[in-house]
């Protein structure tokens, strides 16, 4: 898959103070705001980003993790959908609060970087509700041993009786549009612009996890010692490997597709 022609789209920095979404499905951050372009605008799939509140691990000075790679990375994905996919895909993303029942209106989640989230009793049944009536939740950039005892900590909130899996080769949302069973690791830039990838043994294997319910139908599909938001948001930059971006931009479909047909 050739990715060059995501070089036309604009570049918007994330800047690294967020605020709390705001009435509409956006945010105002250091004084930029990042309005759906048509909020109104009726589509059969949203890019639904969801809102969490920041572990108390990290500090009142740490950063809104949720909003990592925003609004970048979602809007330069959306394209992706629409070109290679017959998705009717909406223009502009939704930021979804952790507290709202707007969660509802959305069947495809995606939650950036849960391994610094933090989650109450009413907003883990929510999430736990939400998934039973049949949402998808994309859980990506999530690195290293800690970061995943947070994150699973997380979902035993919100599943406590079900099982976290890795998820074989031949799953069906490995193949629900394309064939993935070349999973790379799929590194943020940080590692490919800064620190060595990757920087410890616990983050050396990428792991495609997931949840199911019942019935076998994947809930929630977890990336983690990956950053596939990373890849949508940098696709665009030479300096970025292209088979990676390829790799993510697949994975990315093919979790969009199973997640509204399952």
């Amino acid at each position: 898959m050739n990715l060059s022609w995501l070089i036309l789209l604009p570049t918007i920095f994330l800047v690294a103070a967020a605020q709390a979404p705001q009435p509409g499905g956006f945010i105002h951050m250091d004084g930029q705001s990042f309005p759906p372009a048509d909020p109104r605008e009726k589509a059969e799939w949203t890019f639904a980003r969801f809102h969490y509140d920041l572990g108390s691990q990290y500090g009142r000075f740490g950063f809104e993790r949720w909003a990592a790679d925003y609004p970048k990375a979602d809007r330069q994905f959306i394209p992706g959908v629409r070109r290679l996919t017959r998705l009717d895909a909406r223009s502009t993303e939704q930021v979804v609060d952790a507290n709202s029942d707007d969660l509802f209106d959305w069947p495809w989640i995606y939650i950036e970087d849960p391994g610094g989230w933090r989650l109450n009793e009413s907003q883990a049944a929510r999430l736990r509700q939400y998934l039973l009536r049949g949402g998808f939740l994309m859980a990506d950039d999530s690195h290293g041993d800690y970061e995943w005892q947070v994150l699973s900590q997380g979902m035993r909130m919100i599943f406590p009786d079900r099982q976290i899996e890795d998820l074989p080769n031949d799953d069906e949302i490995f193949h629900a549009v394309y064939d993935l069973d070349d999973r790379v690791q799929i590194p943020g830039t940080r590692y490919i612009w800064g620190r060595r990838w990757p920087v410890g043994p616990d983050e050396a294997m990428p792991k495609w996890r997931a949840i199911r319910d019942d019935k076998g139908r994947v809930m929630v599909a977890i990336c983690h010692n990956s950053d596939v938001g990373d890849a949508w948001e940098w696709a665009d930059s030479p300096e970025y490997p292209e088979h990676e971006a390829s790799v993510a931009y697949r994975l990315g479909v093919n979790y969009i597709i199973y997640g509204m047909t399952h």
